[in-house]
């Protein structure tokens, strides 16, 4: 599926446009939940809002990575570029939670095809000469947005209303579909497959059950209810049904040969452990700084600056070095870098400076940065490009469920850790709950409350938050320790151009 005669540039543009757009949407919309649930209501239904999005992003990815090698590469990223134009449009019209909820699904159907596509279409129209360099651009995009999001969504939510957070996609989207349907001209080419239905069934109702068990454990429902335990339940069975139906099929959704090279799974476990470890630090430093630093949520969301900026410039390095050295040498620079800044975070207390703290975070944005723009390359490496769009949606799937584990585990983690750490400071004073707030860190260090508290006990409470965070953030090594073997296992192979021009001319 080789592109012909497309104008790059805008081409280019618009798969850029699109890898913002959804990358920064789950990040974006978390900042606004307050002010929706305060003009909608539904406080007990608001977790759906984000459950029902990452869910059809979740379920969606591999469905459309293979449809997408079967049929055409543009008419599915147009499809779901059009589907999540469409859900923004709902859900900035929703009447209440429960609206807003459905229209989030639609929107996250549309999600699931952005991203996975888009780095496709990269590898379909750029020689690989060029590859590293271009992929590096689309995972520096990747990592700003992701970072980037809670900043714009505080912004839009301040200055104008929750709603646009989600109008804010219409320009951004229409102009990126405007690129991609005039600039890239993609080859007729079409493989005579079949759709495997039975791994689609069975893959979508695996992938719902664990997104919602996971979203909704601890928070709608205890992990011992019957409930989550049935989605679990569930999970389990549908995905050994789904491994059974694809190692029979004759054009599976998933292809599992593709992991006998080492290479290859490799890199989907290194996705899995740096998304698991990545998305708390997005999480818990703006917690970090808005409850240890004082300030507002907007200014908490400027601080993650740094971390975006090592991304970028780590996705970059990688970019450029993969037709020099293996992917290998490469990632070893990017595990130590990220492993040294996380362990660096650990260390972080009430009297780390905004320097070193800063400091910290371009380090582990270095190290991340990397996978950004290395994995896809890898995963696809030395692939018949008929299965680019398979392999490529398999990556993003495993980066994206490593995401959602990492903010279920760490974010249980931190908020119980957080709750023991003030009984032990308020022990003989009543508990924790003798302040203002009740407990929860993004209540409590607001500016206004801030002030109501008095200095002792405010000291003990930042000293609770800040220890809760940095031993939740020591925890967060384990994932990177064990990627340590995953990196090893990459083998030596490297972005070759010669052998790769030849096979994509053909």
């Amino acid at each position: 599926m080789v592109a012909k005669e497309s104008n790059m540039k805008l081409a280019l543009a618009g798969l850029l446009l699109g890898i913002l757009m959804s990358a920064m949407d789950n990040t974006i919309v978390a900042t606004a939940l307050g002010s929706i649930v305060s003009d909608l209501g539904g406080l007990d239904k608001f977790v759906w809002v984000t459950s029902a999005y990452m869910v059809a992003v979740m379920a969606g990815m591999p469905i459309f990575g293979k449809l997408s090698d079967m049929y055409g590469r543009k008419r599915f990223y147009i499809f779901g570029l059009t589907i999540f134009l469409i859900g923004s449009a709902l859900c900035g019209i929703a009447q209440d939670i429960v609206q807003l909820s459905i229209f989030r699904a639609i929107q996250g159907i549309g999600g699931g095809a952005l991203l996975p596509i888009a780095f496709t279409i990269v590898f379909d129209i750029f020689p690989p000469e060029k590859r590293g360099k271009m992929t590096g651009i689309l995972g520096a995009v990747f990592g700003s947005a992701s970072v980037f999001g809670p900043l714009i969504g505080a912004f839009l939510t301040d200055n104008l209303s929750w709603h646009w957070v989600f109008y804010v996609n219409l320009p951004i989207g229409l102009l990126s579909l405007f690129f991609i349907i005039t600039a890239y001209k993609e080859s007729p080419q079409r493989s005579d497959q079949r759709i495997d239905w039975g791994g689609a069934i069975t893959l979508v109702i695996a992938v719902v059950s664990l997104m919602f068990a996971l979203e909704l454990g601890g928070k709608e429902f205890a992990w011992a209810s019957w409930q989550i335990i049935g989605l679990l339940a569930a999970f389990f069975v549908f995905i050994i049904s789904f491994i059974f139906i694809e190692r029979k099929a004759a054009e599976p959704i998933i292809s599992f040969w593709m992991f006998k090279s080492p290479l290859f799974a490799s890199s989907q476990a290194l996705a899995f452990l740096y998304g698991a470890a990545f998305i708390i630090l997005t999480i818990l430093i703006p917690i970090f700084v808005q409850s240890v630093y004082g300030g507002s949520a907007t200014n908490a969301g400027m601080i993650l600056t740094p971390l975006m900026l090592g991304s970028v410039v780590g996705s970059a390095i990688a970019g450029m070095r993969m037709t020099k050295t293996s992917y290998r040498n490469i990632m070893w620079v990017s595990i130590i870098a990220f492993i040294t800044g996380m362990l660096l975070l650990t260390t972080m207390g009430p009297d780390t400076s905004r320097i070193l703290l800063t400091l910290y975070m371009i380090l582990s944005g270095f190290g991340v940065g990397f996978s950004f723009s290395l994995l896809p390359n890898a995963t696809i490496h030395k692939l018949d490009p008929r299965f680019r769009g398979s392999a490529n949606s398999t990556n993003a799937f495993f980066r994206s469920l490593g995401m959602t584990i990492g903010i279920t585990v760490y974010g249980t983690l931190q908020t119980k850790l957080f709750t023991s750490n003030l009984e032990e400071a308020f022990k003989g004073q009543g508990g924790g709950q003798s302040f203002p707030g009740g407990g929860d860190p993004r209540s409590i260090f607001e500016p206004e409350m801030r002030e109501m508290i008095p200095a002792p006990v405010l000291e003990k409470i930042t000293t609770a938050t800040s220890d809760s965070i940095t031993t939740t953030f020591s925890y967060a090594l384990i994932p990177l320790i064990i990627a340590l073997f995953f990196v090893y296992r990459m083998g030596s192979s490297r972005l070759e151009i010669e052998k790769e021009t030849s096979k994509a001319s053909r």
